[in-house]
């Protein structure tokens, strides 16, 4: 199952977890997209985000058009929520200007603690 973890660190934390992973010769078997803080990564993904990722999931390369017919929105707001989420690394751009959600799943993964 081709997956990519959503997970809350810094830049530093994650440039030196994938250095240690380089030095060690390790293969990670899950992407991983790093969000400086919680409120970023809600931010980021809001409702119609990830309803728009559900909907990608699986289907191969997609035109802006035909995401937007899949979840019943109008082609500009899903313009926009794809442009998000291509910023956000979740979304591809194949070569003939479609687009991709590239993964079979979503792992959320970040820990609160108390203040």
């Amino acid at each position: 199952m081709n997956t990519v973890v959503l997970e809350v660190r810094t830049l530093a934390e994650t440039l030196a977890d994938s250095a240690r992973a380089m030095r060690a010769g390790v293969v990670e078997s899950e992407a991983r997209i790093g969000f400086a803080t919680p409120e970023l990564l809600w931010r980021v993904l809001t409702d119609k985000r990830w309803e728009l990722i559900k909907a990608l999931g699986g289907a191969g390369p997609v035109s802006i058009r035909e995401a937007a017919r899949r979840v019943k929105r109008d082609v500009k707001a899903v313009h926009g929520d794809v442009t998000a989420l291509l910023n956000a690394g979740l979304l591809n751009r194949v070569d003939d200007g479609r687009i991709e959600f590239p993964y079979d799943a979503v792992k959320v993964e970040f820990m609160l603690k108390a203040a």
